[in-house]
């Protein structure tokens, strides 16, 4: 038990997802799992290991931002034995070509600033995901005939973001889309020699101003967690 998880030793999986809603965890659990069972409830954070074709898995809630994600990343890392965090969450489109539905593969991520940047002072520390996991997950989507997109995307360090300028530098530069928590997972995946990836499903559409009504979402979620899955267990 640790501070923000209330689980006992021996109850997180070494393989971790992670969606930033603790409400999307209890979905995930309930739908791609057998037998889970809810291992956290603290500050209503749910957590929930089970099985996926025979091998053990944790899917916890991390919350918004990177804060909030790397109180949770750092327990389930050095408290718990987490080795394989993949984050899955939705994310905003910064491409005119990646549409609705589409599948975001964060082979890197930039940003102003994470929780890390007092560790790197002066440093523009490259987040990067773990390219195992990248490769997996590519080979999955791609089998599955799922438009995935590779490349870059931002982490932002707020929800109502007031710099147009800087988001038209990023979409100038090939950024793929805008998210708030890959950058910190990356860092700490690093650190403390795990693998992480994100695999995000695009929900929001910057260029256009386009969004998936909430009853148009569940079946590309459900697209992203099965990837990751497999990708996990490659």
């Amino acid at each position: 038990m640790t501070i923000h998880i209330g689980a006992k030793p021996g109850e997180i999986a070494e393989t971790v997802l992670l969606p930033g809603d603790p409400m999307r965890a209890q979905w995930a659990a309930e739908t791609f799992l057998s037998d889970p069972v809810c291992i956290n409830r603290v500050r209503g954070m749910l957590g929930f290991t089970g099985f996926w074709r025979g091998n053990r898995v944790t899917i916890h809630g991390s919350g918004m931002g990177m804060p909030s994600l790397s109180i949770y990343a750092n327990e389930l890392i050095r408290d718990y034995g987490a080795k394989t965090l993949i984050r899955i969450g939705s994310a905003g489109s910064m491409q005119a070509h990646v549409g609705l539905r589409d599948i975001v593969l964060a082979m890197t991520a930039s940003t102003l600033s994470t929780p890390s940047r007092g560790v790197f002072r002066e440093l523009n520390y490259a987040p990067c995901a773990d390219f195992g996991l990248l490769s997996a997950a590519h080979a999955a989507a791609t089998a599955r005939g799922i438009a995935a997109h590779v490349g870059g995307i931002y982490s932002s360090d707020v929800f109502y973001d007031e710099r147009p300028d800087l988001n038209d530098q990023m979409t100038r530069h090939g950024v793929l889309a805008v998210e708030m928590e890959a950058a910190e997972l990356y860092i700490l995946a690093a650190r403390h020699g795990a693998r992480a990836l994100a695999v995000l499903t695009v929900s929001d559409h910057l260029p256009s101003g386009a969004a998936l009504p909430p009853e148009a979402r569940e079946q590309g979620f459900a697209d992203m967690v099965e990837i990751a899955l497999e990708a996990a267990f490659a």
